[in-house]
């Protein structure tokens, strides 16, 4: 969307419990909105607008909020397109922040959905698995239960029933066939949730000495390289507890990811090809271009440095030529916030991966951003 001139509210809310099992954010919000409509009490009309989305907002919070819900975006605008939309979180943000512009703050959303990505957990006994998807907007879960002809067989065989000579050498083959067969099952099912909602990381948990030996050997090429972790849980009585215990294991992934993203922006960037950049600058004048592959970004706003003549400079130069915003659209240079948004909507816009970087140190000599290219523009032009 474009900037019409009209007041847009951005507003992230940490909807976490507080020590008393009470959300506390609606007291905060109270008191931002109010704060907020000081500054439209010598415009009648403005005022009306901003009373009546006053009451859209505590309607919704009070009465719509998911109460599972720990992280809420809401936007919205005083002009005359009503726009109202509300994205809720299974993951909080940092803080709860209030920020109002002429265009959406979309830079805590964003960092909010890519520093938790989505990933499965396949959670197996010897009659059971369960397989939860977490990250992204919602839970998904997958039972997959062992047919009645197997349970009989668990019945039998798998109890630990004690039998000599040859009906003992029968039931350990009934029982490691009804392992092989319950495996294979499950990770079919497996195979089949994860590429059905596009989820890239994979941790196996259950009893590590019985049942992860024999779901590892099953696992599909595919699955092998998704796989980042394995947790050995016997049993477990929620699927919080599953998140908790599994959340570890895809924190230390995702930094290592982070690290070795770095070191292959630094490596490219360096190259004789050069499908690389460092610094705000240069990868903002390559977004535009539509020639960065993946942005990588460090995840605190506060760590964006940038040269504002240059940018300035770099945004006029790839400002639509029949630009119809108002005057007063323009980006504020001196706002890093409104610099991140540029670099983020740019991304999401030339469909380029993006990735937060929670290691302020990693890209500080690069005004923390960077990018890998798609194509040199200048090797291009060469050719």
């Amino acid at each position: 969307m474009e900037p019409d001139g009209k007041p847009f509210f951005s507003i992230y809310i940490n909807a976490e419990a507080g020590q008393n099992g009470r959300d506390t954010y609606p007291i905060w919000l109270k008191t931002e909105l109010s704060d907020e409509e000081q500054k439209y009490k010598d415009d009648e009309a403005e005022l009306g607008r901003f009373t009546a989305l006053t009451e859209r907002i505590n309607n919704f919070v009070e009465n719509e909020a998911d109460p599972s819900a720990n992280g809420i975006a809401i936007f919205a605008s005083l002009g005359e397109g009503d726009y109202f939309e509300v994205v809720q979180l299974d993951v909080p943000f940092p803080e709860s922040r209030f920020h109002s512009s002429d265009r959406p703050h979309i830079f805590p959303l964003a960092r909010a959905v890519h520093e938790n990505p989505r990933y499965a957990v396949l959670w197996a006994d010897k009659n059971k698995a369960d397989i939860y998807v977490f990250g992204g907007e919602t839970r998904i879960r997958s039972d997959v239960d062992a047919q009645s002809k197997v349970e009989s067989i668990e019945n039998e065989v798998t109890s630990g029933t004690s039998a000599g000579g040859w009906s003992q050498q029968r039931f350990q083959r009934r029982r490691e066939n009804f392992a092989l067969q319950h495996a294979k099952e499950v990770v079919a099912e497996l195979e089949e949730v994860m590429k059905k909602y596009s989820v890239e990381h994979l941790i196996i948990a259950g009893d590590e000495e019985t049942i992860l030996p024999v779901i590892k050997p099953e696992l599909s090429k595919p699955l092998e390289d998704k796989l980042i972790g394995s947790v050995s849980i016997a049993d477990y009585q929620s699927e919080d507890e599953i998140r908790e215990k599994t959340l570890d294991v895809v924190t230390t992934e995702m930094a290592t990811l982070q690290m070795k993203e770095v070191e292959r922006v630094n490596d490219a960037t360096k190259a004789a090809a050069k499908l690389g950049t460092l610094g705000v600058e240069d990868t903002l004048r390559a977004l535009a271009n539509g020639q960065v592959e993946e942005l990588v970004i460090a995840s605190n706003i506060d760590s964006i440095d940038y040269s504002k003549k240059k940018i300035k400079k770099i945004l006029k130069e790839y400002e639509p030529g029949d630009d119809t915003a108002p005057t007063d659209a323009t980006v504020n240079v001196s706002d890093a916030a409104e610099i991140a948004d540029q670099l983020v909507m740019r991304a999401i816009n030339t469909a380029a991966k993006i990735m937060f970087v929670k290691d302020d140190s990693l890209l500080e000599d690069a005004g923390g951003v960077g990018s890998i290219l798609r194509f040199n523009m200048n090797a291009q032009a060469g050719g």
